[in-house]
């Protein structure tokens, strides 16, 4: 949704889907970028409300961010590039050092994912980063409790693999198309289309309690 012409509506977006977790989630995206060599220049794809982005410029990093829609974090030192990323050609995506895609491949049909992934290896960018939500099995129990309060959290995904993602084209067509570990959408497939477009796996990480696996993926051309 595009909130740039509206602050007030932009704002109340902004505390509804930046929760304890989620900010969480977008600081693993820069803190991931800390030890990869000579990162200098990220473009960040599918930027959404900016916080990322800000962070990013921060840390540091010269930012580029690209989305279909108009920026949401307009800042006089962040590049924007306004597109569909299915209609950009890869050489609009070179002269980076690294490629931060995350949570964005999920919006994408799953056998368009392999078109994207290619765009991404011919720019010539040396690093990708990518994260998409992850509902294979897992389980999680966190405790905290002082003096004066306490409280838990118990969280356990399973048997997602026996069920087919639903995705609701009429009412959301932006929305998630798949996620991994629902039927037909597993962690190796997934990962079978990271390699075959010619990345090599660095590293790969899953995060709670916002659930998605990262990879950190090097490109050898």
């Amino acid at each position: 949704m595009d909130y740039s012409d509206d602050p007030a509506a932009r704002r109340a977006e902004w505390f509804r889907y930046y929760s304890e977790k989620r900010i969480t989630h977008q600081w693993f995206q820069v803190h991931l970028l800390q030890d990869l060599p000579e990162v200098r220049s990220v473009l960040e794809v599918g930027p959404g409300l900016g916080l990322v982005s800000a962070m990013l410029h921060n840390a540091g990093f010269s930012v580029t961010t690209l989305d279909r829609l108009p920026p949401q974090y307009a800042h006089p030192e962040i590049e924007y590039l306004q597109a569909e990323l299915a209609d950009v050609e890869p050489g609009a995506l070179s002269g980076f050092d690294c490629i931060l895609c995350c949570e964005t491949l999920e919006h994408l049909y799953w056998d368009d994912v392999d078109g994207i992934l290619a765009k991404f290896r011919d720019s010539g960018v040396s690093w990708l980063v990518i994260s998409v939500p992850y509902q294979g099995f897992q389980g999680e129990f966190r405790a905290y409790f002082n003096g004066h309060t306490a409280r838990q959290m118990m969280s356990l995904k399973s048997l997602k693999f026996l069920k087919t993602f639903t995705f609701d084209a009429e009412s959301d067509p932006y929305g998630h198309k798949w996620e991994v570990g629902y039927r037909g959408h597993g962690l190796r497939a997934l990962e079978s289309k990271l390699t075959g477009a010619g990345f090599r796996m660095h590293r790969r990480d899953f995060t709670s309690p916002t659930r998605s696996v990262f990879f950190v993926l090097q490109n050898p051309g």
